[in-house]
């Protein structure tokens, strides 16, 4: 790689650092939903085709843009929908939708992508970029299984050697990027047990079945079980968010239901662990005479980030931030569905800080976030940087 590259790189962006603002303030004050990213859409594709890159529009929403012509292709991603969540900041830029929010930071993912794709149009007029770039804006990553396999099954991976993307962490100081090796995210599958019974008094339990104990007793064991039957070392979580039977403390209901998430740190634990779901469950409500249906939803696999590309991430953290921009990402338990991508292909996905230095820490899909806008344009320079250093050099 030419040694102006990164400096060249910097300068388009700290060009363009007030326009990724504005822009970045805008998707803000407009988000949109899942599968709705219609003005989304069109923003991004306008803007990024004034660059001069080639552009085309996903069925539905989303945006693939590519730039070079050839040699190696690498992708960038950035996911552009919003949450279902009051925006509760003070902001000028705050959400005009009501009930909706960018309370996941996409809005800064997007508008780093946009910078990123400024830059490397510079990078490719100047001669310095060996090979090509496509640039990925998907829709509904706040969904399961999420858009990124929609984005998969259309062919934007046709030809790409490696993917990279980012994620805001408002638990990183803004001028700081998180990196691990291996599982970064969990997979996220969501669970309903439903149990059917002939239901009765609570005076008379040996006449019924007994749905509301059998109902606790899923709800105990069957986390219990999974920490046996599974690889401890795959992390598997369980955690039940809502449990609903009768209705009268004398009554032994005749139907309920209890629902909640499965994480799994371990993509092959993560293909087992349906079918060891059902059999438990089965076994868990034999005893109480009461039958058990199972909705087990797949969602998204986790995040591993493979090695050569990790370190690629490193080489262009070290190139924008130096010596101390570096620190190391805890796992989380968290979906994302950027796995999709890294089911196919090698790639790795890095947490972008956005915490002010000695300021407040949020929490992501919550209301009250906010993020320094200084992470913009060190998003944008990382995922250039990614690009660049993805390419052989010539």
């Amino acid at each position: 790689m030419p040694t102006d590259v990164p400096g060249l790189i910097a300068d388009v962006v700290e060009k363009f650092d007030a326009d990724l603002i504005d822009l970045r303030r805008d998707l803000h004050a407009h988000p949109e939903l899942s599968w709705s990213e219609t003005r989304t859409t069109e923003l991004v594709a306008a803007r990024v085709a004034a660059a001069g890159w080639r552009v085309s529009r996903v069925e539905r929403s989303g945006v693939v843009a590519e730039l070079g012509t050839e040699g190696p292709l690498i992708a960038l991603r950035a996911d552009i929908d919003a949450l279902p969540v009051q925006d509760l900041t003070e902001d000028p830029w705050r959400s005009t939708v009501p009930g909706v929010a960018h309370a996941c930071g996409h809005d800064v993912h997007t508008a780093a992508l946009i910078g990123a794709a400024f830059a490397l149009a510079e990078v490719h007029a100047a001669g310095h970029l060996p090979g090509r770039v496509r640039a990925l804006f998907q829709p509904a990553e706040e969904v399961m299984p999420g858009g990124a396999i929609h984005f998969v099954e259309t062919g934007v991976l046709d030809d790409v050697e490696r993917i990279f993307a980012l994620h805001c962490d408002p638990g990183v100081d803004v001028g700081q990027v998180g990196l691990r090796l291996g599982p970064l995210t969990s997979a996220a599958d969501r669970v309903e047990v439903r149990l059917t019974g002939t239901g009765g008094h609570t005076s008379r339990p040996h006449l019924t079945g007994d749905l509301t104990f059998a109902l606790a007793k899923v709800t105990t064991e069957l986390p219990a079980v999974l920490s046996r039957r599974m690889d401890p070392r795959a992390g598997v979580s369980v955690v039940w968010g809502a449990i609903h039977a009768g209705a009268a403390a004398n009554v032994i209901p005749d139907h309920g239901q209890v629902s909640g998430t499965v994480r799994i740190l371990d993509a092959v634990a993560w293909a087992d662990c349906e079918a060891i779901v059902r059999e438990a469950v089965a076994d868990i409500v034999r005893p109480y005479g009461v039958e058990a249906s199972l909705d087990y939803q797949r969602g998204v696999p986790p995040v591993v980030n493979e090695p050569v590309s990790n370190r690629i991430l490193g080489l262009a953290v070290q190139a924008v931030l130096g010596d101390h921009g570096q620190v190391i990402a805890p796992q989380s338990l968290g979906g994302e569905d950027f796995g999709w991508y890294l089911e196919r292909i090698p790639g790795a996905m890095m947490r972008l800080g956005t915490r002010t230095p000695g300021g407040a820490t949020y929490d992501l899909h919550q209301g009250n976030l906010r993020v320094d806008e200084r992470a913009v344009a060190i998003g944008a320079r990382l995922l250039a940087q990614a690009a660049v250093e993805a390419l052989p050099s010539r």
